[in-house]
């Protein structure tokens, strides 16, 4: 890997949170007609949102803003913002499927849980974020800054909080740089395997748990991917080997750098805006956030996990101990085998 070339998702948070015009989309009236549009047909032929591919969510102008986008997601900066759908006289199924075809047109949608749900809700349950099986996005607690088992994660934003919840995104290769400049013996402890919990996220064919490394270097760049709550909650099983002092240091380096003002930008979600980011790349983190005391008005994205044929190259390595490959060879998402798959219009 030659590392004196910085590829464009090798950037600095404070820099491009000045250039928010060259990743934020708004939806032109042309484009808000095709989406409706294709929506409403859909729903008018009672389309079930698991059968809706690419070819069956029709568009023009907007096919052609969606090819740009995804071609920047998976070979430029790694992330976009896209604003403008009117959700708030939608309801909860036609945000559902408008979501669901505009993520069609950048990949296919894995499961993103152990109950096969492949289109997701984020949103505040009331659970304990400390107990295993509780996963982050279930509660308004802070997310530190983590990757997703897919090539692409989206976000639709129904509602908003009443305070907080901004999405953090901080380039996963400019750490990966910065720590290599100021501590390389860090960067080869985190290119080892850590042990990671997936309690209740896999069939009876695999363990608990999985070990892979953070980085993941091979001749094309550097693959990241790392989730630090879930190597703390593997630590919880005896039978996963303990942390070293020096795996301890090299996540606490890691995990101070995606925090350093230098490197992370922040940004605020508002009803209809969709954010899309690259795992592989990126990393993306969530502020706390308190919720309206009203439950119809507390804070809810819709989730989508993809699948992209064509993204970046990635070591087998990185998805060989997880639930394996799409049959396009891709990360294959949270996978039991035997769950169906589902798309359920509340979270649960």
């Amino acid at each position: 890997m030659n590392s004196t070339v910085k590829p464009e998702h090798a950037w600095y948070g404070p820099q491009m949170a000045e250039r928010v015009d060259e990743w934020t989309h708004y939806f032109s009236p042309t484009e808000l007609v095709e989406l409706e549009h294709a929506t409403e047909q859909l729903m008018a032929n009672g389309r079930d949102i698991l059968t809706i591919d690419k070819s069956a969510f029709v568009l023009g102008e907007c096919a052609s803003t969606l090819a740009r986008v995804r071609r920047d997601l998976l070979e430029g900066r790694g992330f976009c913002l896209f604003r403008g759908l009117p959700v708030g006289r939608w309801g909860r199924l036609k945000a559902a499927i408008c979501f669901w075809g505009i993520g069609a047109h950048l990949g296919v949608a894995v499961s993103q849980n152990g109950k096969g749900h492949v289109l997701g809700h984020v949103k505040n349950l009331g659970l304990d974020y400390s107990l295993p099986a509780t996963r982050g996005y279930q509660t308004s607690e802070r997310l530190p800054f983590h990757t997703d088992y897919a090539d692409l994660v989206g976000l639709m934003c129904l509602r908003p909080a009443k305070r907080g919840g901004q999405s953090a995104l901080v380039s996963s290769r400019t750490v990966y740089e910065e720590m290599r400049k100021n501590r390389p013996d860090l960067v080869e402890v985190l290119r080892q395997p850590l042990y990671r919990t997936r309690w209740g996220e896999v069939g009876s064919d695999r363990p608990p748990w999985v070990e892979v490394p953070a980085f993941n270097v091979h001749s094309q760049g550097v693959m990241t991917t790392y989730v630090r709550s879930a190597v703390r909650k593997a630590q919880l099983r005896e039978e996963v080997p303990r942390l070293t002092d020096a795996q301890v240091e090299a996540m606490d380096y890691f995990d101070a750098l995606a925090e350093d003002d230098r490197l992370h930008f922040t940004m605020d979600f508002a009803p209809g805006d969709i954010q899309f980011v690259n795992n592989h790349w990126l990393l993306h983190s969530r502020t706390g956030y308190d919720d309206a005391e009203d439950p119809s008005q507390r804070r809810h994205l819709l989730r989508l996990w993809l699948a992209c044929a064509d993204g970046p190259p990635f070591p087998l390595a990185a998805t060989e101990s997880f639930q394996g490959l799409t049959a396009n060879g891709r990360p294959n998402g949270i996978h039991i085998p035997g769950v169906p798959f589902c798309a359920p219009l509340e979270a649960e």
